[in-house]
């Protein structure tokens, strides 16, 4: 008997260790008010990929805002990388992924969730790609080591291009609010009211969701911090390398910007389609590369209700959305967007001469920053990064710490051996892979970072930094200096071979920006984009409105 107790003793004893291995090893079920899905368990993270969050936009759904995703029955797999959205392929370089998989029937998401998360804190993450490349599935966007720090990531993807941005009088008339565009904004409008409605069941707080994007994504953050749409749908918010060029208004010239209207007129007419239902049957690939092909550019568009006014107005009134906010950006960011550089000049002195014919009563400053005795092919790179990138980014942080939110700048300068022998030093995007602690998982053509003690320690700040703001609006390390909020001093973080805390980045870059800014919006033929050198329109004169430059 005693014999027969402890071989039954021993069998529950083995019964009991199986099961616990098998369910450490388990796919992991999460019963959400979406759906039960079933995704896979990878180290100590849930992951669950392409979850649907709205209806496939395929059909009459094309360039109609997106239609929530009804509750499905039974148990979704969610084990399978997912498609990216509609988009032309990619010119040869470091961005480009190579053949990906396309569908208009993208509008999913990925969650990585810590095993055990109860209340994490959750980060939504906005590709790049300006708003016609790009996929929220990269394996560059793994969320693992975000759940190694108790942080939930959602990565999504969203409508692109033609088929995210077009507006046109059709379309309009079809709208029962009599707009058109943004569809692509909408999309990832929708993707936060998932998150905010199911995430709790993978673990995280619906009630804490920071959300971040590089680039293009970046812009969608802007346009997000800005849409009235948008408002209570996140509660923190990171821009990686944004802008604030002038956008399209739905109906009315802006600037040299024309009506997005027009250019959906225009459009269709370059694409031979007579009327809104031909659009609609055209091939979805085909559209996209002939759209792309005539030169068409997707931006949001001011519509007065997705977004009200031009981004650089909604932050000077306040109207933004009260959160905190880390912005910044890359010391290289041009040397991959050399088709926004000005044309080089002959020589010293025809550099100086053409300042001087554009910048006027501003060429002083301007030469101070960029001068003629210097380097004139960095001039180029260090002016249109700053007219684009670094004044976008101080200029959300000081608008952001206006409303009282504590906003934190970054400068990222850091660099490898393969990045320097390619001439890429501090490129666009070269961030993210640190951001995101995947720096073997980064495409073919990328310049390949070093697996070593000093790369690794780098990202696990940045990551710490990331992640610490997400969970309570403060980014701390212990591998790092303070971070303080901008403040009257300049604040600001750069991220070079290791983190620096400094002030007043760049001294007279953002006031001789902000000021070419202001006097061209002020005088109102003008846009503002990256355009400075011998490729800037000659500025207005000075308005009362426009802080002076000393």
């Amino acid at each position: 008997m005693k014999t027969l107790s402890r071989l039954m003793l021993a069998a529950i004893a083995l019964s009991a260790a199986f099961a616990g291995a098998s369910s450490a090893s388990a796919q992991p079920v999460v019963n959400a008010p979406a759906g039960s899905v079933k995704g896979l368990r990878e180290g100590d993270a849930n992951v669950f990929r392409a979850i649907p969050y709205a209806l496939p936009p395929l059909g009459e759904r094309r360039w109609r805002a997106p239609a929530p995703m009804p509750r499905w029955t039974g148990v979704r797999a969610a084990q399978t990388m997912g498609v990216a959205c509609m988009q032309p392929p990619m010119a040869p370089g470091p961005y480009d992924r190579g053949k990906v998989a396309m569908s208009e029937d993208c509008l999913t998401l990925d969650v990585t969730a810590p095993a055990n998360a109860r209340k994490a804190p959750v980060m939504v993450w906005i590709h790049g790609g300006t708003l016609i490349w790009g996929s929220g599935h990269s394996k560059m966007y793994d969320g693992r080591e975000f759940a190694k720090r108790g942080v939930v990531l959602v990565s999504i993807n969203y409508r692109l291009g033609v088929l995210g941005y077009l507006a046109h009088p059709e379309l309009s008339k079809e709208s029962p609010e009599g707009i058109s565009g943004n569809y692509g904004l909408l999309d990832q409008i929708e993707a936060l009211k998932w998150v905010r409605r199911n995430i709790a069941a993978f673990g995280g707080d619906p009630a804490n969701v920071t959300v971040f994007g590089e680039s293009a994504g970046a812009l969608s953050t802007e346009y997000l911090l800005a849409s009235p749409r948008a408002r209570g749908t996140f509660d923190r918010a990171i821009v990686e390398s944004g802008y604030l060029f002038t956008m399209p208004e739905l109906r009315a010239k802006r600037g040299e910007e024309f009506p997005a209207e027009d250019i959906g007129t225009w459009l269709m007419g370059k694409l031979a389609a007579p009327d809104l239902a031909a659009l609609r049957a055209m091939d979805a690939q085909k559209l996209v590369e002939a759209s792309a092909a005539t030169g068409y550019v997707p931006y949001g568009t001011i519509d007065g209700k997705i977004l009200k006014r031009q981004l650089v107005d909604t932050f000077d009134r306040g109207e933004q959305a009260p959160v905190p906010l880390i912005a910044g950006f890359n010391s290289g960011e041009i040397r991959t967007l050399r088709h926004l550089l000005p044309p080089p000049s002959a020589s010293a002195d025809a550099y100086a001469a053409e300042v001087r014919a554009r910048y006027g009563d501003l060429a002083d400053a301007y030469l101070r920053l960029y001068p003629a005795s210097g380097d004139l092919a960095q001039n180029g790179l260090d002016s249109t990064r700053d007219a684009v990138f670094g004044w976008t980014s101080e200029r959300l942080v000081r608008k952001q710490a206006a409303i009282g939110q504590p906003a934190y700048l970054y400068y990222f300068s850091h660099s490898y051996p393969a990045a320097d022998a390619a001439g890429l030093t501090g490129f666009h995007a070269s961030e993210v892979p640190f951001v995101f602690g995947t720096m073997t998982n980064t495409p073919s053509f990328w310049p390949a970072i070093p697996d070593t003690a000093a790369e690794r320690q780098l990202s696990g700040a940045m990551l710490d930094y990331w992640t610490s703001f997400a969970r309570n609006g403060k980014p701390v390390t212990a591998n790092g200096p303070a971070w303080n909020a901008i403040g009257a001093a300049g604040a600001f973080m750069q991220f070079a071979d290791v983190p620096r805390a400094s002030n007043d980045l760049m001294p007279g870059m953002y006031a001789l920006h902000e000021q070419v800014m202001c006097r061209r919006r002020a005088e109102g033929s003008q846009s503002w984009t990256w355009r400075t050198g011998s490729t800037a329109p000659v500025l207005p004169a000075p308005s009362a409105g426009c802080a002076p430059v000393r």
